[in-house]
């Protein structure tokens, strides 16, 4: 489960059609040890040639974001050990474009210091070139 503002996430009460992603942070529970990432709700995928399609498709699907506990190995071991139970899923933002995915994750990562604590967070690289044009400004 997700938690945003408080809440659990409900996907259809926050229509996730209109974003591209979310910046999340994961909790142990038991260690307080934290991780701040970002996560696309689509992912592109090919649909192969057929008898009634001569001709490879792109389409966009959904993601594995509802069952996803991060992109470090270290936290991804602690998670195959132990129940998911133990972990924390909160969405800090959602984001409208790629760009703000990148450009919100390193500023949630530079915020919270997460290098400069190795014993409160399992990040372990910041980083990622992101332009103005990139971003979504409202």
């Amino acid at each position: 489960m997700w938690i945003y503002n408080e809440e659990e996430f409900n996907p259809e009460e926050n229509d996730i059609e209109k974003y591209q992603g979310f910046v999340y942070m994961i909790e142990e529970q038991s260690t307080g040890m934290k991780y701040i990432g970002k996560k696309f709700f689509w992912k592109p995928k090919t649909l192969p040639v057929t008898k009634t399609r001569k001709r490879k498709k792109k389409t966009i699907v959904e993601s594995d974001w509802r069952n996803y506990y991060g992109s470090n190995k270290t936290l991804s071991e602690r998670v195959s050990e132990a129940s998911t139970d133990e972990y924390k899923r909160t969405i800090l933002r959602l984001c409208k474009s790629r760009g703000d995915c990148a450009y919100y994750e390193m500023r949630e990562q530079l915020l919270n210091n997460v290098l400069l604590k190795p014993n409160e967070y399992y990040n372990a690289f910041v980083g990622g070139k992101i332009h103005r044009k990139h971003l979504t400004i409202d």
